[in-house]
């Protein structure tokens, strides 16, 4: 969703191990990647965040976020987030792969909860630039998961979408200066992800009007919580752009 551009980095070791971020906008390094407290919403809700930096090795990484939110059941509260330092800066139409793998779970969680577990991918007709900033010009969303009834943004377009291996509800709708294209598993949770996005940028470039010259700004992934409380624990993810 909505990201902040004011961060607090805490300087850790990239293999160092239970580095945990309590801060509204801390960030950490985590080997290739960034790992982002982010409550950009906490305003809307009452309640607390922490994420944990577990381990790095090479180009994969594990981690913990753990949260609790109350009230304004419909608004999200924050999108804690790993965020590649590399996957980044390169053309749709030259991206000749951009394999991902993402294995993780719920540890506990609250009966009722409403959130969701996502990719965050941000494209933009210039090679760098902010996510959620005048310089995006589309958010891809990939919901794994989305529990308790929440919906991304805009409208169900399609129903039954095949990409990458998966069924997808596809959703679509404005936010700022940009246009969101939503996917939504409808199996249920998928908890071992391994696919290749660039079924995903082949599909949105082929079937949906996003044009081939947009440049991947960013790869963000992680969960965006409503209400209820989790602990979301990655075993391992990994995300990488070949062109």
């Amino acid at each position: 969703m909505h990201f902040s551009t004011f961060a607090t980095v805490v300087v850790v070791a990239a293999t160092a191990s239970a580095q945990t971020l309590s801060g509204q906008y801390d960030c950490a390094p985590a080997g290739a990647y960034t790992l982002c407290q982010n409550l950009w919403g906490e305003s809307s809700g009452v309640g607390n965040q922490n994420s944990t930096l577990i381990s790095t090795s090479g180009n994969t990484v594990s981690w913990r976020t753990q949260w609790q939110w109350q009230n304004n059941p419909n608004n999200v509260k924050s999108y804690a987030n790993l965020v590649s330092n590399s996957a980044k800066g390169v053309q749709l139409s030259a991206v000749k792969s951009a394999p991902t793998a993402w294995q993780w779970e719920y540890e506990s969680q609250s009966s009722g909860i409403r959130a969701d577990v996502s990719y965050d991918i941000w494209l933009g007709t210039a090679p760098s630039g902010d996510p959620a900033s005048r310089a995006s010009s589309y958010e891809i969303m990939i919901w794994l998961s989305g529990l308790g009834g929440i919906q991304p943004v805009g409208s169900k377009i399609l129903s039954g979408v095949s990409v990458a291996g998966h069924t997808w509800d596809l959703w679509k709708g404005p936010n700022a200066n940009w246009q969101v294209l939503s996917f939504v598993s409808s199996t249920g949770d998928i908890t071992d992800f391994n696919v290749d996005l660039k079924d995903f940028f082949n599909y949105l470039t082929q079937s949906q009007g996003v044009a081939a010259s947009q440049y991947v700004q960013a790869i963000q992934t992680g969960t965006e919580p409503f209400t209820g409380s989790a602990s979301l624990f990655t075993k391992a993810y990994s995300v990488a752009i070949n062109h």
